[in-house]
């Protein structure tokens, strides 16, 4: 019997052992996953949002700085205005409109840009040259504070020009890395928070080739890396420029591709910080000499929006576009069909226009003091449609001349649109 009762009893407490096995089996597979705990450390390392960080950006007393200037610039439906044409280059865009180069006729044209009435609604920095970073505008007021008392930020160009590269067809690097240390913070102190170096590849027969990629990649990094140290943010700018050819939209993307998986790793090596730099790549388009149809537009955005996928962290807060051989619309066109390809894009696309912004106000001004309020009244529309296409809200028409907008036929553009370079010889098109 005692024997009996024992059995009972084990049988009993098996049956509520398996019972309590079978609850919690199926409490397992209903009840929502909740992850473990985190251990002191981890939940320290969560609330401070940690990151992996290297050496360089460990020791750097301007990184937190450098992220909120590149943040503040890269805003949604904010753009740069490039005004850093160097002395020879301003002197040619002032020829078309019959002005010598003159320091004073320089200064005139980019106080007219830059006192332009609420082009901080659609502009975050302008980039300028040395000369602008220490003249004064007509009332004695610098430049630069000009710029600054609009909300907009002072960027200027750290480049000294293209230097070629023996042993290639033609291919140059970018010269200015000696002293560079200096000139940032010398232009630092002037009130500049950012900067820009351009290097230019070309696609042609051989090109670009592997020593020019390699060399440019490498200048590109080691200027990054030096802007940083001291304080500025850096533009990264890789331009895989328009040129003669019938070379298709598909070879543009490669050789675009590999431009900027190139930078991108010299850009680690040189442990330069992802989200205190900005990008100023190139749209991916064809050569002059290919024939364009009705939706090269819409090509061009997807090739250029699956280059970036495939090289470009999420972690850069912005890539802003230069217009290379584009007309002002067929700019603003391209730049909002990028944003409709890629609506998601985890950095801002944006512009960093030159003359897509200033052709059409120059022409407007033609050096004539009563015309100044029509040629900034011009720039400001062309800012804003371009800020608008840059979140995809852009619906209107273009206001520069070719399109019929607020300048009617009055002005002629000297850059024809993209599209219609097609028709004219391309040895002709860099004569001017």
């Amino acid at each position: 019997r005692e024997r009996s009762e024992g059995a009972v009893r084990e049988t009993t407490m098996a049956a509520v052992a398996l019972t309590a096995c079978l609850v919690a089996a199926v409490h397992a597979v209903v009840a929502p996953w909740r992850p473990p705990a985190l251990s002191p450390a981890a939940a320290v390392c969560r609330r401070a949002a940690c990151t992996m960080t290297s050496p360089f950006e460990k020791e750097n007393r301007y990184v937190d700085e450098m992220m909120e200037t590149a943040r503040r610039i890269s805003r949604r439906g904010f753009g740069i205005l490039a005004a850093d044409e160097s002395v020879p280059t301003a002197g040619k865009r002032l020829q078309t409109i019959g002005l010598d180069n003159t320091p004073e006729n320089r200064r005139a044209f980019r106080e007219l840009l830059f006192t332009t009435p609420d082009l901080e609604k659609y502009i975050s920095g302008v980039i300028l040259f040395d000369e602008t970073m220490y003249q004064m505008t007509s009332g004695g007021e610098r430049m630069v504070d000009a710029i600054l008392k609009r909300g907009m930020l002072v960027g200027t160009k750290l480049d000294t020009g293209l230097r070629p590269i023996g042993g290639t067809n033609g291919e140059t690097r970018t010269g200015g890395l000696d002293g560079l240390g200096d000139r940032v913070l010398s232009y630092r102190r002037e009130g500049a928070s950012f900067a820009k170096w351009r290097a230019v590849l070309h696609v042609g027969e051989g090109m670009p080739s592997e020593r020019a990629i390699h060399e440019n990649a490498i200048s590109l990094a080691r200027y990054a890396a030096i802007c940083q140290e001291n304080g500025l943010v850096p533009i990264v700018e890789p331009e895989v420029t328009l040129g003669p050819g019938d070379y298709s939209i598909e070879r543009a993307a490669f050789e675009a591709e590999r431009v900027l998986s190139h930078v991108m790793r010299a850009l680690n090596d040189a442990q330069v910080i992802p989200e205190a730099m900005l990008l100023k790549p190139s749209m991916v388009m064809p050569g002059l000499d290919t024939v364009l149809n009705d939706d090269s537009v819409s090509h061009v955005a997807a090739h250029t929006a699956r280059v970036l996928r495939r090289t470009v962290p999420p972690a850069v807060p912005g890539i802003h576009f230069l217009s290379g051989g584009m007309g002002a619309q067929e700019a603003t066109l391209s730049l909002q069909q990028l944003h409709r390809e890629y609506p998601d894009a985890p950095w801002a696309i944006s512009f960093s226009f030159g003359r897509a912004l200033q052709d059409a106000p120059l022409k407007a001004w033609g050096g004539r003091p009563d015309r100044v309020e029509a040629a900034q009244a011009l720039l400001l529309e062309l800012a804003r449609v371009n800020a608008q296409a840059s979140i995809g809200q852009w619906d209107e028409v273009h206001p520069t001349p070719a399109s019929g907008g607020i300048s009617g036929g009055r002005i002629l553009l000297p850059k024809l649109s993209y599209s219609s370079e097609r028709k004219t010889p391309a040895a002709e098109l860099f004569n001017w």
